[in-house]
């Protein structure tokens, strides 16, 4: 209880100054943007580099990641499967389905799996997975729905290189597989901008927040409870059937991959979404919405498997 309260707390505060800082205007009109651009193309790639370059890659091959996988591509399946039938294009489907299966592992995991699950790194799996994986397809997919991967075979297949964001998590990948030690003059700086990174983010979400509309009206309001309805509640539950019924997973093992999918959409989804200027009204509500809903769903698994 107290570590999902502490880390939505957080939160919480930092959101609230950046919609104390959108309301004040002290940024300027163009502060949300200048913080997301910085998030994207500085602090971000350098915070999933850090992050990835220390990382031990061989949590890739438990049964934790099969489970994480397998519910991730099951929720975002059936967000896709809907927003295709529904004509709601490329960019805004993808941005959907992220919402639906991209949980908050970093700064609010991290603090919940400490609090909760009693060791920070039972978190790693996922973050490893939607960093190495699920990040790069995605920023992938948004350039090339928006024209960005240019006109030739070649040039899509080199589409990852050209992303900040996918390309920080590639090269972290390859630092931990190599198992380069990287200076400290170099991993330094380099993990001072990371450390940017997610005050960024939940600074330029408080912003947006500053006279925006109530969310779930307008026309993203089906899309947006599709995704809530999704991650919410749909991939906790997903996760419990794939753990429980065929990787046998019991006790502390089951309570760590059901909590860790019961984490609300990551608010770096949001910077994703301004930044393509593609479905920015779903990417917030939806993170906002969930956020708010994973609150009871977290304290009830905790409750029932803890």
């Amino acid at each position: 209880m107290q570590g999902v309260l502490t880390g939505f707390a957080v939160i919480a505060v930092v959101i609230g100054v950046g919609y104390l800082l959108g309301l004040r205007g002290h940024l300027g009109p163009q502060g949300r943007e200048v913080l997301t651009k910085l998030a994207f193309h500085v602090a971000s790639p350098a915070l999933l580099f850090t992050t990835l370059a220390t990382a031990d890659l061989s949590v890739v091959f438990s049964a934790r990641l099969l489970v994480t996988a397998l519910s991730t591509v099951a929720v975002s399946g059936a967000f896709v499967a809907v927003g295709v039938v529904r004509g709601w294009g490329v960019g805004r489907t993808t941005i959907g389905a992220l919402c639906s299966g991209y949980v908050n592992s970093g700064n609010l995991g991290i603090p919940i799996a400490v609090y909760v699950l009693g060791d920070a790194s039972l978190v790693a799996p996922v973050l490893l997975f939607q960093l190495v994986l699920v990040t790069p397809v995605a920023v992938t997919i948004l350039d090339l729905s928006r024209g960005g991967g240019g006109g030739t075979l070649w040039r899509r297949l080199l589409t990852p290189l050209r992303n900040p964001i996918a390309l920080g998590s590639l090269a972290g990948v390859a630092v931990a597989a190599s198992g380069l030690d990287v200076p400290d003059a170099v991993m330094d700086p380099v993990t001072l901008i990371g450390n940017m990174s997610v005050p960024a983010v939940l600074l330029a979400f408080g912003i947006g927040l500053c006279g925006s509309t109530m969310p779930l009206r307008g026309v993203e309001r089906r899309p947006v409870l599709l995704a809530v309805a999704l991650k919410a509640v749909g991939q906790p539950a997903v996760a419990w059937a794939l753990a429980s019924g065929v990787f046998g997973l019991r006790g502390p093992q089951l309570l760590d991959v059901v909590v860790t999918s019961a984490l609300p959409a990551a608010q770096n989804l949001y910077t994703y979404a301004s930044t393509y200027g593609v479905g920015e009204r779903l990417a917030r509500d939806a993170i906002l919405v969930s956020t708010v809903v994973s609150v009871p769903v977290l304290v009830g698994v905790a409750t029932v498997l803890g």
